[in-house]
């Protein structure tokens, strides 16, 4: 936490400087939605260069006056929270003053800013992001307040923890992870009880794309148990992008990737070539929008997909065919396919990528 005030006051001695020698202060941060800041590791996925590009918000220019004024007032409520060693989530500041922030979108892209000047992950910023994951199968915890967590035992599945960094004691005999898009597909394997049938294993969905606490999670249950962990994704531009934030981490974000991403995550599934393999009806497919075409034309030309030869295959069928499929369509098979044959067969004969 000194560490934290220190950055914090740093930043406000310099206003202070400018001020007294009756300049504008200026406030100094990196252009994070810039891909020419960005770099592809193989051991990180995206990360922001050590010199990235920066952009000035002056307090003396209309344009960015507001946004000066909004980094001081957080800086402010993150000083006084460390100070008294108390927590808020992104919701509380927006609500704190709704008329001053305008929106929840602004609180966030602003705490991300700050983050990324201070060179300190948002959890020691004592800002709690709202979780929406899930977790269950073979796994407990010791929560940092000292409950204890069982995910195992229950028929229903335990949210991911908003603070992941304080959690321990982390028990497994998983032999593998998956992470499921949607919550629909990961309700409906937790009722076929898949966790305990094929092989003991941790499931876990992000609802979407993933927030920062399940994210934590994934890449925590990894640094703890250094299983295999699989992906099971609809076959569209949109899912393809999901995994690839678990995996290799985003635009926005790549300033922490270095604790965020997991490079070894697997594509189990739904994979283009599948629908064919697997015969799926023409007509239980989704013909590609035009945003589908542009989302995809742009996953293409990522850094790691060039890397990534099985995967460039598989956009391209998709590419070729316009069309996508949710991971449902395999109930035109037979109603429990998913769970009865499709992942048990993947898994069993090692048909990811």
């Amino acid at each position: 936490s000194s560490e934290v005030l220190e950055a914090i006051e740093n930043i406000i001695q310099d206003v202070l400087k400018s001020l007294a020698q009756k300049k504008a202060p200026v406030l100094t941060v990196a252009v994070r939605s810039d891909w020419k800041n960005i770099e592809f590791k193989d051991s990180t996925g995206l990360q922001m260069v050590p010199h990235s590009t920066t952009k000035q918000i002056r307090s003396d220019c209309p344009r960015s006056a507001h946004r000066f004024a909004l980094i001081l007032k957080l800086l402010s409520m993150i000083y006084k929270m460390v100070q008294s060693n108390t927590y808020a989530t992104k919701r509380d500041i927006y609500y704190s003053d709704t008329l001053l922030f305008g929106s929840q979108a602004v609180v966030d892209n602003i705490i991300n800013d700050i983050s990324c000047m201070l060179k300190i992950p948002r959890r020691s910023l004592h800002i709690l992001s709202t979780t929406n994951g899930f977790v269950a199968g073979n796994l407990s915890y010791t929560e940092e307040d000292g409950t204890k967590v069982n995910c195992t035992c229950s028929a229903t599945a335990v949210t991911v923890p908003s603070n992941v960094q304080g959690i321990k004691n982390l028990i497994s005999h998983a032999k593998f992870m998956l992470i499921v898009e949607k919550d629909a597909t990961f309700q409906r394997l937790l009722d076929d009880d898949f966790c305990n049938k094929l092989s003991p294993c941790i499931m876990i969905t992000g609802k979407g794309v993933p927030d920062l606490n399940t994210r934590l999670l994934v890449r925590k249950l990894w640094d703890t148990f250094q299983i295999p962990i699989f992906t099971l994704m609809d076959a569209d531009p949109h899912g393809v992008e999901i995994m690839c934030i678990y995996k290799y981490g985003s635009l926005s974000m790549s300033f922490e990737a270095h604790h965020l991403t997991v490079p070894s995550i697997k594509w189990l599934g739904l994979l283009p070539s599948d629908l064919e393999r697997l015969n799926i009806r023409k007509d239980a497919l989704i013909p590609f929008t035009k945003q589908d075409q542009n989302k995809l034309a742009s996953i293409q030309k990522r850094p790691y997909i060039a890397c990534q030869p099985t995967w460039k295959k598989e956009l391209e069928i998709m590419a070729a065919s316009k069309l996508k499929a949710e991971i449902q369509v395999l109930t035109s098979l037979s109603s429990d396919y998913l769970s009865r044959v499709y992942l048990p067969n993947k898994l069993q004969f090692g048909g990811w990528l």
